[in-house]
């Protein structure tokens, strides 16, 4: 696959002036993960996720079009997942994009899904009434693999519940081998980004910021992905990557 390197837009312009609407997103935004430690907060969070929010995670992200828009990009391929032998979902919720790992990996694909609440993984269980994945509760933080585990990883929101993305990517970045490819989506800031941060007590990240962040840490942006043509013009729909690990 050849290198997009084409950089984010917000990067080609790092100067421009401040959106009007900056102010008000960051208004919206829920600010817990700024004003607790990062323990409290994390067990804040852990409850949201064991309790009757977190049971509705799977009808939301249904009701959002995560998940049918989600499985479109690997069902036509834009992340492509053949080949990949040993794959590592994180913060993998209610199994939707394990789901679509068991649809689309290779066979004899190990599949290992991660999160941090294990009330999550037993309605992932359930809900997908298969034996293939492993199913491990995890801090993303600090996850049980040794180095080079991994030759996909996707991350779907997840990035957000931590404080620092600096720390979370380093992770991930340790956890996968030398060439490895990680679908990573998380929130923007933007305005549609700055609710689902107050429905889910998470952050937001600048696109341009986490880009030059990845890249820091030996994670090469391949390409940007959107669900759709409306959600590419509008800059809609979160932060979604394709991003390589530096061999």
């Amino acid at each position: 696959m050849k290198t997009n390197s084409r950089v984010p837009r917000s990067k080609r312009n790092p100067a421009r002036p401040e959106r009007p609407l900056k102010a008000l997103n960051r208004f919206v935004e829920n600010d817990l993960i700024r004003r607790v430690s990062f323990r409290e907060y994390r067990d804040r969070v852990r409850n949201v996720y064991d309790g009757p929010q977190g049971a509705l995670l799977a009808t939301a992200s249904m009701l959002s079009l995560h998940v049918p828009l989600g499985e479109r990009l690997l069902r036509e391929r834009r992340f492509d997942l053949r080949g990949a032998k040993s794959l590592l979902d994180v913060g993998s919720g209610a199994g939707q994009i394990v789901k679509h790992l068991l649809k689309y990996a290779d066979r004899d694909a190990e599949i290992t899904a991660v999160d941090l609440s294990s009330e999550m993984l037993r309605r992932a269980r359930q809900r997908l009434h298969s034996h293939r994945p492993r199913y491990i509760s995890a801090d993303l933080t600090q996850m049980p693999f040794p180095d080079a585990s991994f030759d996909c990883v996707t991350c779907g929101y997840v990035l957000e519940h931590v404080p620092d993305p600096r720390t979370g990517l380093a992770e991930l970045a340790r956890v996968m081998a030398p060439r490895a490819r990680m679908l990573l989506l998380t929130t923007e800031d933007s305005f549609g980004g700055a609710w689902t941060s107050r429905l889910w007590r998470c952050r937001t990240y600048n696109r341009r910021e986490l880009y030059e962040t990845s890249l820091e840490l030996g994670l090469v942006w391949k390409k940007e992905l959107w669900f759709s043509t409306m959600h590419k013009v509008f800059r809609a729909g979160g932060i979604c990557v394709e991003i390589e690990k530096r061999a």
